[in-house]
């Protein structure tokens, strides 16, 4: 049986028989979600750390389509991360996936450093100050580098990653220098990017990266990603999507 709230719904994700709750009037997962949750390429056995999963998209997915062996999410918003649970009990996945109500800028409080093989994270994309502050909190902190900035990100995830270990993330083309100096001062070194174009005629507005923890200094840019055709067409589909950025 299915626990809902009163503002909340459950939609099905169109892959594997998975769903996910959400709130009607609050933040919900985006494309870039998904398309993150694509770009990861976990092995069996593999720890996953995804930092500031929300409603528990990427976990989710990630165990449906791969054979990793426990994918931690870390959630700051108590009342997220309670639905981002049941979300993850009504897809039997509690025996693979904790969700834990905590401060990424207190990451090895709640979880053991250098042991993680992957790390994630789809951060907050706007600076503090920069833009148009939604009057929902949930949808703020989602947004806007409220609570945690990149650079709190890119540090928690080479505190939990083993030496070799990947960190891939979703971000805005637009903070790109940033990003990059953030990652290579924490010794994560960028090793791929992939930009996402809403179509052939228009430019990326999003860009996926995977870095390595103490890695070697080569950085290999990948064919683009269209999310729609020459005909407006959606690429559509997780499956569809995932095969597509690789």
């Amino acid at each position: 049986m299915i626990n809902l709230q009163g503002d909340e719904r459950v939609d099905d994700l169109q892959y594997k028989g998975l769903k996910i709750i959400q709130k009607i009037k609050g933040f919900c997962f985006g494309i870039d979600a998904v398309l993150l949750a694509g770009f990861v390429d976990a092995k069996c056995g593999d720890k996953i750390a995804d930092l500031g999963t929300g409603t528990a998209i990427i976990p989710i997915l990630i165990a449906g389509y791969t054979k990793a062996k426990y994918i931690a999410g870390l959630e700051i918003q108590k009342e997220v991360a309670e639905m981002a649970t049941r979300s993850v009990e009504m897809n039997d996945l509690s025996d693979k996936i904790d969700i834990i109500n905590g401060d990424i800028k207190s990451v090895d409080a709640y979880l053991p450093k250098s042991t993680f093989d992957i790390v994630i994270s789809n951060p907050p994309y706007v600076k503090n100050g920069g833009g148009l502050l939604n009057d929902n909190d949930t949808k703020t902190i989602s947004r806007h580098e409220v609570l945690c900035t990149f650079s709190d990100v890119a540090v928690a995830a080479s505190i939990l990653l083993r030496s070799g270990g990947s960190f891939y993330l979703i971000h805005r083309p637009e903070r790109l220098v940033d990003i990059l100096c953030d990652l290579r001062k924490n010794m994560l070194e960028p090793k791929l990017i992939k930009f996402i174009h809403p179509n052939e005629g228009k430019a990326p507005n999003l860009v996926l990266i995977k870095a390595i923890k103490n890695g070697g200094p080569e950085l290999k840019i990948l064919n683009p990603f269209y999310l729609y055709d020459n005909e407006g067409n959606y690429i559509g589909g997780f499956e569809k999507m995932r095969g597509g950025i690789f």
